[in-house]
């Protein structure tokens, strides 16, 4: 039996994949977050709730694995 973590961590990269194929099909534009942004909502959801200065309502499996590419990849334009 998986875990919750690892459930919505797959949810998330499906998410991802279903939503950056989307882009491209009906619009031509490619999905890319920078990095410092995807570090700093990574952050904000690992932090306990008591800590968090605001709501972030997004579990941390589903923000891993929607932003695992854009962490773990450098995209560069031109």
């Amino acid at each position: 039996m998986l875990s919750s973590f690892i459930l919505l961590t797959l949810f998330g990269v499906s998410f991802r994949l279903t939503f950056s194929w989307l882009l491209i099909t009906k619009f031509s534009l490619r999905l890319a977050i920078p990095q410092s942004l995807a570090g700093g909502c990574l952050v904000l959801a690992c932090l306990p709730s008591w800590l968090q200065h605001f709501a972030f309502p997004l579990p941390l499996g589903f923000v891993v694995g929607f932003l695992l590419s854009d962490v773990l990849l450098d995209r560069r334009v031109g």
